[in-house]
């Protein structure tokens, strides 16, 4: 792993988005994965501000986002697909055909995680794969387990990880749906290339575990490990407990 550490996530998004928006200059058919929740947000307000008014073309690109919350109403705010609208895709030039989502909302769920897995590989598969890491250590909704699941999957999610995304549901993890679609670790680990971001003394421990610990379901992000291509990208106190 390629390990680069910056003051704060002011510093940590700039130098991330100069390389996102880099790569769609050097490959305007780039396909890119996404990931949502806090850590992302001054990455896509980087590049809403940066792409705006044309400066960058988003035309010809693909995205596809790591997870959805499943059984939310289609027009609830609290979708996923309503929070990167929000943040990135409504002010950018991305086609609207060329965005990758999970149907949360999908009459059967497991034909949905099947359609997601065809969409991705009818793309050429994924070129640059943006993570972020749960403090449990979990990447997309892939939660720690005995056994992880390899392609899109629905995820039975975790106490912790439901807390952690209470605050997009008035504060109360209990209103935080149980369950969600999530891509799955070789579904990941397939991306030519990957950036992983973690920011806050929170997630330190599981930095710590990813970089220096070994390789356990029980902390599914140390399985990006065996991957040749991995940037991890942590401030200050994402990496208080690595050493050197």
């Amino acid at each position: 792993m390629n390990i680069e550490r910056f003051e704060d996530d002011e510093l940590l998004s700039a130098a991330l988005a100069t390389r996102v928006l880099e790569s769609i200059v050097a490959r305007p058919t780039l396909v890119l994965g996404l990931p949502t929740g806090r850590t992302p947000l001054g990455l896509y307000r980087e590049l809403r501000e940066r792409s705006g008014g044309n400066l960058i073309d988003w035309s010809q690109v693909r995205t596809f986002n790591l997870d959805e919350f499943a059984g939310l109403d289609p027009a609830s705010p609290n979708r996923y697909r309503a929070f990167m609208q929000a943040e990135l895709f409504d002010h950018v030039s991305i086609d609207p055909a060329n965005i990758g989502f999970l149907n949360g909302s999908a009459p059967d769920l497991k034909t949905e995680c099947r359609r997601y897995e065809d969409a991705i590989d009818q793309a050429g598969g994924i070129d640059l794969q943006i993570l972020g890491i749960g403090a449990n250590g979990h990447i997309g909704f892939n939660e720690p387990a005995d056994g992880l699941c390899s392609h899109t999957h629905v995820a039975e999610l975790e106490t912790e990880s439901r807390e952690a995304n209470a605050q997009w549901f008035g504060g109360d993890w209990r209103n935080v749906p149980e369950r969600a679609l999530s891509m799955g670790m070789a579904t990941i680990l397939n991306a030519r290339k990957i950036i992983l971001i973690a920011t806050g003394a929170e997630k330190a421990d599981a930095v710590h575990g990813m970089i220096e610990g070994l390789i356990s379901t029980r902390l599914p992000a140390s399985i990006l490990q065996v991957h040749p291509r991995v940037t991890v990208m942590v401030d200050r106190g994402a990496s208080q407990r690595l050493s050197g």
